[in-house]
């Protein structure tokens, strides 16, 4: 299992972080060194080369290069540009906090990318939210046009697939077809150039990123040297005059040397490992750390170099960031990759995207040819034979063909077969895109493969399973664990060929045979002195089992002895001893260390004594892996060479137990490898803290380790060529730098330093000490080596030579601001253009005087003198109202630093976003609900007798059940219907919500709507919707207030002013009316009441009413057709005539104040008996001149069915009489009013008819329920329904 040990957190960088602090206050940081572009062109592309080659490669230190932002095209490097010509073109931007990709497009990134910044600047701790969205858009292809203006200013020597570093016309140039000269020969600045195009691997990549997006630390693939410019980044206004954050990209890097010391940090003291690249570290980390970090702030124009297998981290800064990188491979990266770089990969399962082995072979061939032109035109002698002999150019290729012809002599030792053997693998041409299906690797030649597996997916889909000899090695194969075929996709004889021919070219070049001339194949193999790999992979073959995935055998049993039963003292049996089978004992052996029975195919066995260990503990204990046991012929275990770390061998006096050397994590590699995979060796996810102690002892020696290759001298290196050929020189000039970063000329390789500026020299004869500790300004230019600092003043001390230094002047803030001049031509126009716009914005903005201000650098304070009473009558002024600019309204539609998604694709539909944890989930808004069928208005034959036959009493059959679906849909719902989703254009986007039945009702017909209008909602349709919306709201001003609920106290034996009782007998024997308990279930009821009438019961409604108030009816017809005429005849349209009906009738209606005068002045009658409740409906405010329909209904509890009988009364005060509390008159009551048609029949319950029911005592009438009734109640909360 991985590690259980505390793991370092991801810390972010604050927004306002102080690069120049933080470097000047830690001992372990430095600048890393610059130069200038000026430099190059002034030292040329051969030094450039000696620079890069002594400084980065060998030397292993970054490198930086600016000024490229005066050379670069400023039109084409731009957002704008992006947006234009690739804006449609979809990506994968990674999310940084939730690791996943988001498709989409290139301008959808740009456009959001100032929302995506100041979410971390709302406020100063928000940085540290984990839910802030990170989008990096980052891996895309560069567009065509950059890769060729970038061609034109970066040296060719370390640009992209350079394919020569040879001057045109140079030494060994050829002429081409069209007449001009040809390159000259000379080394190719990147192999992965001599694979053919389609076996490159397209490395050169996009990076566009925000504030808060980052690389994790990470070194670059297969050891390739890293390349990376920054083209264009934000500044204080960006384009449009929108205001941005200046975007910058602080690196932190280290030195190659230190490799193996910072991995080593990183997983004893982080707790990661950086193969796996998935950890930002801390910036307390950085500070803490036992090795040297260099800190780059990376601006627009800086060129990086990175060194291979160097250890680097990046995060963005500001607004924007756009950079474009690439990676190269040379003959010394090449080494490091199948050496180093390679094995760790195949560790962790990381993919080999480069072909390594494949740039051998064909970089072999490309030199060879090169090779063989340059002797046949020295062998036709003339000038170009000597310049030929004299080009270091060609000396150089001959240096790189021996080199790699050692690479490639490797490579075939390892797939060497074993002398004895016989075996004829299967060919298949070679493509490069045969790779490891466990860790990935690109397989060059031969490999293994299973025919089991290939079916175990699907029967109709083959899919082999391909592994290398390395994993194979190690115990990684499929589940048939042997079994396999050998496959080979380049002939042996054709090898061994290219072999002898590649041989003998050295030998030409050379002259002769030396202790460094290789020997023939067979020969080199006998010099090995171990098995080759290919060989190990034949043994193995034999020693592992067969598994038949297909039909697998349970397995067996462990085969037990059992001995006699034997008896206790007290009689009980004892449990039988288990003994294993002989059979299992001699296929089985112990570990000497775990002590465990392991399959002896699973176990290194000692050839000088009889201990045996797993592989798994020499791998964990002893840093073994198991190919370096498989390969030694005569193997000794760690106890014959008295290392042994087991408990009883720690105790020996003779042993000296061996201490892992670095810390293992473990992987597990199931989760990236094939599904088909097992490890049958040794467990590569188990860690090996088990077997380390408590102290640094790993880490010293890790440090010891890069402090000695520190010393070596980088122009001693059998790897550099002194290019001048000088036999006086043993090596270059250079002055190395002392730890306190001061030129000593007096240090001789103190530390095996070479600084740039002995190399590049400086064109102004200046330079010094304060170059190498640039410090750079937020804005303002960064010192660059080489170059004179006019500030600083040479102050030497007397008697020495060293210079003193002297603190620079503090800028100000203004003076910092202000932009660098441009020194190109396009430049200029650029800026130009830029400046002319920004003006023009500001001019429209009234802010032309602080932006031209501050592109001039100065102060941003206008004095103006004026009297004060023109300041008065100016600050008077109105203010004119002008239209919001376009980049402000773009801003304003989406809120800075809310929590949630700034960022979505817009090539995927829009999904809803996910429910908020703490937010209660909806309940359902469909229901079910019982409907009880009502005989009165049933279709089936009624009852016209009262004594009709009695129904049965109890509960209805369940097959005369009947239920019905109600959809309950809130006010914020309904809302939403209307409220449009906003797309980019600010257009709103209708949500589908089509009227089904409308469409349904009408299908067929041309004429007839199919579906409601848009603004139904708005009243179109109801011109007079807001008159009466009006009327109503005056209508609830004139209803008196509530009175203020009680306090909770002791009811006296009165009536108390709390809740009312119920009235079950303060009835009138004329009317019949039942009074409920208290006003609000009252009103309540009646609402739910008119809301179920009003679609059931509306045609009998109206002819009630229409039988009842036919004389009114008469009266009210009259007048309208006398007002319709009225208007015709005028012929005015400023008022419908529905309107000014509503109006009439609101009109008709007495206002507040004269009804509360009338009654007041009506006398009050006296009268006797109980009190008469203060809820009654003839209390109710409004009711004064009210029309009420009092309809009988007799009760149906025995089937019988009701007659109905209408009769209307005019009533002009709410005065009523009472009878006997048990009266036995039941009426229900129906309220008709003329002013509104929700509220025209309004029935209110009312106790049971006087029939003398048996069984039943007389008193207090029967209770219906309600529940499962027809009529359905408003929710809580819910509007009154208008129509």
């Amino acid at each position: 299992m991985p590690a259980a040990r505390p793991r370092a957190s991801f810390e972010p960088i604050p927004p306002d972080f102080d690069v120049r602090t933080f470097v000047e206050t830690a001992d372990n940081f430095r600048y890393a060194d610059r130069i200038s572009y000026e430099m190059i062109k002034n030292n040329g592309i051969e030094q450039f080369e000696k620079l890069v080659l002594l400084h980065v490669i060998i030397g292993g230190k970054p490198l930086v290069i600016d000024g490229f932002e005066e050379v670069l095209d400023p039109w084409t490097f731009t957002p704008s540009w992006l947006r234009d010509n690739h804006g449609e073109k979809v990506e994968n931007a990674r999310n940084l906090t939730s690791k996943e990709n988001i498709p989409l497009t290139v301008k959808h990134y740009l456009k959001h990318m100032s929302k995506l910044t100041e979410q971390f600047f709302v406020d100063p701790e928000r940085y540290r939210d984990k839910t802030r969205q990170r989008i990096y858009l980052k891996d895309i292809d560069c567009p065509p046009v950059w890769q060729d203006k970038l061609k034109e200013h970066i040296p060719q020597g370390v640009f992209y697939l350079n394919e020569s570093t040879g001057e045109i016309g140079g030494p060994g140039a050829l002429d081409e077809p069209g007449g001009r000269k040809g390159r000259g020969i000379g080394r190719s600045g990147d192999l992965m150039s001599s694979l053919p195009p389609e076996m490159r691997a397209e490395n050169l990549m996009c990076y566009i990123g925000h504030e808060g997006t980052y690389t994790p630390a990470h070194r670059e693939m297969c050891a390739s040297l890293g390349q990376n410019i920054m083209v264009n980044a934000s500044e204080l206004v960006g384009e449009g005059s929108k205001p941005e954050r200046p975007g910058s990209s602080i690196w932190f890097m280290t030195e190659t040397k230190d490799r193996h010391l910072v991995s080593e940090y990183w997983l004893s003291i982080l707790g990661h490992d950086i193969e796996v690249e998935n950890h930002f570290a801390q910036l307390i980390a950085w500070k803490k750390a036992p090795f040297k970090t260099y800190v780059v702030e990376q601006r627009a124009g800086d060129f990086i170099l990175i060194p291979p297998l160097a250890p680097h981290q990046v995060w963005n800064r500001g607004t924007r960031t756009m950079k474009i990188a690439w990676n190269r491979t040379t003959v010394e990266t090449l080494e490091l990759a199948l050496n180093e770089a390679l094995p760790n990969s195949r560790v962790v399962c990381r993919d080999e995207q480069y072909k390594n082995k494949a740039i051998v072979y064909y970089t072999l061939l490309k030199y060879s040819n090169l090779i063989k032109s340059a002797r046949a035109q020295v062998e036709m002698g003339g000038e170009q034979a000597e310049a030929i002999q004299r080009s270091v150019k060609i000396r150089q290729v001959q240096r790189d063909f021996k080199r790699l012809f050692d690479l490639y002599k490797t490579i075939l030792l390892s797939e060497m077969f074993s002398p004895e053997s016989r075996e004829h693998p299967e060919f298949e041409s070679y493509d490069s895109n045969v790779t490891c299906s466990y860790c990935r690797c690109n397989i060059f030649n031969r490999f293994l493969t299973c025919k089991s597996c290939k079916n175990l997916f699907s029967s109709e889909i083959e899919e082999p399973y391909d592994v290398c000899m390395d994993c194979y090695c190690m115990g990684r194969s499929c589940s048939c664990q042997s079994g396999y075929t050998w496959v080979e996709q380049w002939k042996w004889k054709d090898l061994l060929h290219r072999y002898e021919e590649w041989r003998a070219q050295i030998i030409d070049i050379d002259g002769q045979m030396t202790e460094k001339t290789p020997l023939p194949l067979q020969e080199e193999r006998r010099y090995l002195g171990k098995k080759t790999l290919a060989q190990v992979c034949q043994e193995q073959l034999r020693l592992r089992p067969y598994v038949d995935v297909k039909n697998p055998k349970p397995e067996e049993e462990e085969e037990e002895e059992e001995e006699d039963v034997q008896v206790d003292e007290y009689g009980m049996a004892r449990k039988p001893a288990k003994k294993k089978s002989k059979q299992w004992l001699t296929q089985h052996k112990s570990c000497h260390f775990c002590l465990h029975r392991h399959p002896k195919w699973k176990m290194a066995f000692c050839s000088n004594c009889d201990l045996s260990y797993c592989y798994g503990t020499l791998f964990r204990a002893h840093d073994m892996m198991p190919l370096t046991v498989m390969e030694n012929h005569n193997w000794k275990c760690p106890h014959c060479r008295r290392v042994c770390n087991t408990g009883a061998c720690r105790r020996d006096p003779r042993q000296h137990p061996y201490e892992p050397k670095g810390t293992l994590l473990g992987h597990d590699t199931k989760k990236v490898a094939d599904p088909r995979s097992v490890e049958c060796l040794v467990d590569f996810s188990v860690s090996n803290l088990n077997w380390l102690r408590e102290d640094e002892s790993a880490m010293q020696r890790r440090r010891d380790e890069a402090e000695r290759a520190k010393l070596a001298d980088p122009s001693l290196d059998d790897r550099y060529m002194d290019d001048d050929h000088d036999p006086n020189r043993d090596g270059i000039a250079y002055s190395p730098v002392n730890e306190n970063g001061f030129e000593d000329s007096t240090i001789a390789g103190g530390d095996g330093y070479v600084a740039p500026s002995a190399v590049m020299h400086d064109p102004y004869g200046g330079g010094g000490a304060d170059s190498l500790y640039p410090d750079p300004d937020e804005n303002g230019e960064i010192p660059r080596l080489g170059k004179r600092n006019r500030a600083d003043d040479d102050d030497e001390e007397e008697g020495g030579s060293r210079r003193k230094k002297k603190k620079k002047q503090k800028k100000s803030k203004d003076d910092a601001l202000v932009p660098l001049q441009p020194k190109s031509t396009s430049g200029k126009q650029y800026q130009k253009e830029v400046q002319r716009k920004l003006l023009e914005d500001a001019k429209r903005e009234d802010r032309f005087i602080l932006v031209a201000a501050r592109m001039k650098g100065k102060s941003k304070i206008v004095k103006l003198p004026m009297s004060s009473d023109l300041l008065e009558a100016i600050e008077q002024r109105p203010v004119p109202e002008r239209p919001v600019p376009e980049h402000q309204r773009e801003s304003s539609e989406e809120p800075v630093g809310e929590l949630g998604s700034i960022l979505q694709s817009d090539v995927l539909p829009a999904q809803k976003p996910a429910n908020d944890i703490h937010r209660k989930e909806k309940g359902p808004k469909t229901f079910r609900y019982r409907v009880t069928e009502d005989e009165t208005y049933s279709t089936r034959k009624r009852n016209l007798e009262i004594g009709g036959p009695v129904t049965k009493p109890g509960r209805p059959a369940k097959g005369s059940r009947r239920y019905e679906e109600v959809t309950i849909e809130s006010d914020s719902e309904l809302d939403d219907y209307d409220m449009g989703d906003f797309n980019e254009s600010g257009a709103a986007r209708r949500r589908a919500r089509e009227s089904n039945w409308l469409a349904r009702k009408n299908a067929g017909e041309e004429d007839l709507p199919t579906e409601l209008p848009s603004d139904f909602r708005d009243g179109q349709v109801n011109p007079n919707r807001e008159k009466n919306l009006e009327r109503q709201r005056e209508r609830r001003k004139t209803m008196p207030p509530k009175s203020p609920k009680p306090k909770p106290t002791i009811r006296p034996s009165g009536r108390g002013p709390g809740r009312p009782r119920k009235s079950i007998g303060n009835m009138s024997g004329q009317d019949g009316v039942h009074e409920e308990d208290d006003q609000a279930s009252a009103l309540l009821l009646a609402k739910s009441a008119a809301a179920t009438l009003e679609a059931r019961e509306k045609a009998e409604a109206e002819k009630a009413r229409a039988t009842a108030a036919e004389r009114e009816a008469q009266e009210n017809l009259r007048a309208k057709m006398g007002i319709a005429e009225f208007f015709e005849g005028s012929g005015s349209d400023n008022e419908s005539l529905n309107g000014f009906i509503d109006n009439l009738a609101a009109d008709d209606e007495p206002l507040a104040h004269e009804r509360d005068a009338s009654m007041s002045e009506s006398p009050v009658a006296q009268r006797t008996g109980p009190p008469q409740p203060t809820n009654s409906i003839f209390a109710k405010p409004g009711m004064v001149g009210k029309k009420i329909k009092i309809v009988s209904a007799r009760s149906k509890r025995n089937g019988e069915s009701a007659s109905k009988t209408t009769t209307t009364t005019r009533i002009k005060a709410p005065v009523s009489t009472f009878k006997g509390v048990n009266a036995p008159a039941s009426k229900r009551v129906e309220l008709s009013s003329d002013e509104s048609d929700s509220e025209d029949q309004i029935p209110a319950k009312a106790p049971e008819p006087a029939v003398k029911t048996p069984g039943r005592p007389r008193g207090r009438p029967s209770m219906i329920p309600t529940r499962g009734s027809s009529s359905g109640k408003r929710g809580r909360g819910r509007p009154r329904k208008t129509m």
